[in-house]
């Protein structure tokens, strides 16, 4: 059997001022027909530069193929000119893009870009066209897809734009599709949606599949094989049972040990590969992977592994053997000698403690909290709308606890953390902090209180100035509010450097010098710079890797013992949400429905939309896969108005009750709370 997809010794190039830059080297791969090969691996390692090179896309952005094929049923894509590629693109390979939002035309309607490529390949006239793009929209899930040929990109929610996405992709009937990141951005119910979406349709069309991704949970549910790329460079291939019961190279055993999971103790810091990926333009010499190895010997230090195959399986490892009999966690106490070590370097910093233990005092406090804001129906009305994007909340948050908040897209969540923090003013209620109002507050005092409460960003390098140095950035919030002597605000800046693991050698760099931890890890020492007793962390690591995102967390659980630190942590991982926080609370269209202790919530979820939510997370092993309890639709837009309960639409519980009444808060165990006519358990599935 012919393999749909063969890519034999692949090495890419970009052009550079300083020349040509090798991204990707000597990479093999095959896809199998119906076969869906998953490809993970660090940012930075090289997955989305092959994808690329397989659609020819790279010859846009400065790219070329410098040695190797890329056989797409024995039709070598390195050779073709720019025409044939036109005529290939679409009809026999497609590509799912991670940001649908930049993929997608804003000034073209959906349906002019669905009929669009098929129109283009001769495939259907006009009518034709139109009624294929119907059925499809149809097919991959979109409720009223006439409605919606007739729409814009920015008239769909993510999720939406995703599965038009998927739905031009397979318009004309392509035998490979590529997936690079398709679910990053969407909200874990959304995921699982288009996770089994996109596994229903590979055995409809009998499709090959390539899908990028940094999640190991999406691996083991949806790969036949795994790839692992390192540094531009395959590591490892293996069958996806094979991987995650005996991954053969330090780097794959490293991935699958930072990967949170519901069975995960709470009370350890999490497993990271230290060090970071490197610069492809200063890799290492030997092994690539040899400086973050605990493994390492000399040998990989000055000679580079080859990569031996056995069938389909391959391993570019000096000691893969004897590796792959050790058991996972061999790497640990490498890795806990690391954190002692940055612990024992940074006890000389002078912090100042705010908890009190055994008191749980309510540091702040949000009563009845309502946000409304007005948008205008249409182009040339006069009308406003109201939007709830919170409404008449009730929270606590104790002095000292991390609390967790979880919703999807449009909850209101976001909203709720800037009213506590005043950046959003509330349209009724009150929120306190320490016993006062702070919308009472006058605007000299309140920045006085900003010293004590903070922010922490999803994005650090869009927070913090660019064309600063780090210096300056962690130094700005002292320069404001202390009257510090040069002096004495470097030795603070390189202090509170040394507390969040960066070398104060550093920094005189700037922002873009840095890895994506890095860059989080120097947001967080701006924002604990004044010793603040509250931090909002606004999907503070969603956008980081694997191992990155372990080494932020064990940092934030670390800053809290020290310095007494309350968080808020506003997330959509539900298995970070859960190794952090003491208490979550659940958000649907802008209400709490949900509110308990951690492990109560996660063992025995009382609202349906929690259970929901839970029920979405992919398994983190390939012998867990599970079928997914799928949630209908997506969270309406907040504009919608029904009566009774906000979620019944998409309940399978609802009855007539839960149509035309609110519920009221009921306590089903110790401090948990849940807004719902019919607590869980209850008859029925989520299917």
């Amino acid at each position: 059997m012919n393999n749909v997809l063969d890519i034999k010794g692949l090495s890419v190039d970009f052009m550079t001022p300083q020349g040509p830059r090798n991204m990707v080297n000597d990479i093999s791969l095959t896809i199998a027909p119906g076969e869906t090969l998953v490809l993970v691996g660090e940012s930075g390692s090289g997955k989305t530069v092959t994808s690329l090179s397989v659609m020819r896309l790279i010859d846009y952005d400065n790219g070329r193929i410098a040695q190797g094929s890329i056989e797409l049923n024995g039709l070598n894509l390195a050779e073709l000119n720019a025409r044939e590629l036109r005529e290939l693109r679409g009809r026999k390979i497609a590509m799912i893009f991670q940001e649908p939002m930049t993929a997608l035309d804003p000034i073209f309607t959906i349906g002019h870009q669905m009929m669009e490529i098929l129109i283009h390949h001769g495939l259907a006239t006009k009518e034709e066209a139109r009624n294929r793009a119907i059925a499809l929209l149809d097919r991959v899930g979109i409720v009223d897809p006439e409605l919606r040929m007739k729409q814009y990109p920015h008239e769909l929610s993510g999720g939406m734009r995703q599965r038009v996405m998927i739905a031009m992709a397979l318009s004309c009937g392509p035998e490979l599709l590529i997936a690079d990141e398709p679910t990053t951005a969407l909200d874990v119910t959304i995921q699982a949606q288009i996770l089994q979406l996109l596994q229903e349709l590979k055995e409809e069309f009998n499709m090959s599949i390539l899908l990028i991704t940094h999640d190991l949970g999406i691996a083991a549910e949806l790969a036949d094989r795994v790839a692992v790329m390192y540094a531009g460079k395959l590591v490892e291939v293996a069958d996806v049972n094979s991987l995650f019961a005996k991954p053969q190279h330090p780097y794959t055993r490293g991935l699958l040990q930072s990967v949170m999971t519901l069975q995960s103790d709470r009370t350890k810091p999490l497993y990271h590969i230290p060090g970071s990926i490197p610069s492809l333009a200063d890799l290492p010499r030997g092994c690539r992977f040899h400086p973050r190895c605990a493994f390492a010997t000399d040998q990989c230090r000055s000679e580079e592994p080859p990569a031996v195959t056995n069938g389909t399986n391959m391993v570019a490892c000096w000691h893969a053997d004897s590796i792959s009999e050790l058991p996972l966690g061999a790497e640990r106490q490498t890795v806990d000698q690391d954190v002692q070590t940055a612990e024992q370097n940074a006890q000389n910093v002078i912090v100042q403690s705010h908890s009190n233990i055994g008191d749980p005092e309510v540091l702040i406090e949000a009563l009845k909290v309502t946000k409304s804001f007005n948008t205008d129906r249409g182009f040339l009305s006069r009308g406003k709308q109201g939007v709830r994007a919170v409404d008449e909340v009730n929270l606590q948050i104790l002095r000292g606890e991390t609390f967790g908040l979880v919703g999807e897209s449009g909850s209101g969540k976001s909203t709720l953390g800037r009213m506590m923090l005043q950046l959003e003013k509330v349209t009724s209620g009150q929120i306190h902090w320490e016993g006062h109002d702070l919308a009472e507050t006058k605007s000299k005092d309140l920045r006085g209180l900003r010293r004590e409460m903070q922010m922490v960003f999803q994005d650090p390098y869009s927070s913090i100035n660019s064309h600063w140095k780090v210096a300056d950035i962690i130094g700005e919030p002292l320069k404001v509010h202390l009257s510090l002597s040069s002096k004495e605000r470097k030795e603070r800046v390189e202090e509170l450097m040394t507390l969040v693991g960066l070398e104060p050698a550093s920094a005189d760099r700037y922002p873009h010098e840095f890895s994506g931890g890095q860059r989080q890890r120097i947001a967080i020492a701006r924002a604990i710079a004044l010793n603040p007793k509250f931090i909002v962390l606004d999907e503070a690591v969603s956008a980081l890797d694997v191992s990155v995102q372990a080494q932020i967390i064990n940092l934030l659980q670390d800053l809290q013992r020290r310095l007494g630190l309350t968080f808020l942590f506003i997330a959509h991982d539900l298995h970070v949400v859960r190794h952090l926080s003491d208490r979550v609370g659940v958000m649907y269209l802008g209400q709490l429905v949900e509110l308990a202790p951690t492990e109560a919530l996660y063992a025995s979820p009382a609202h349906p939309y929690t259970h929901a939510l839970l029920s979405a997370i992919p398994a983190s092993d390939p012998s867990g896969k599970k079928a997914y309890g799928l949630l209908k639709g997506e969270v309406p837009s907040q504009t919608f108005r029904t009566t009774g309960c906000k979620f019944h639409p998409r309940c399978p519980a609802a009855t007539d009750k839960c149509r035309t009444e609110d519920p009221v808060w009921q306590n089903v165990g110790d401090q948990h709370l849940v807004a719902c006519h019919h607590p869980i358990p209850f008859e029925g599935d989520l299917q």
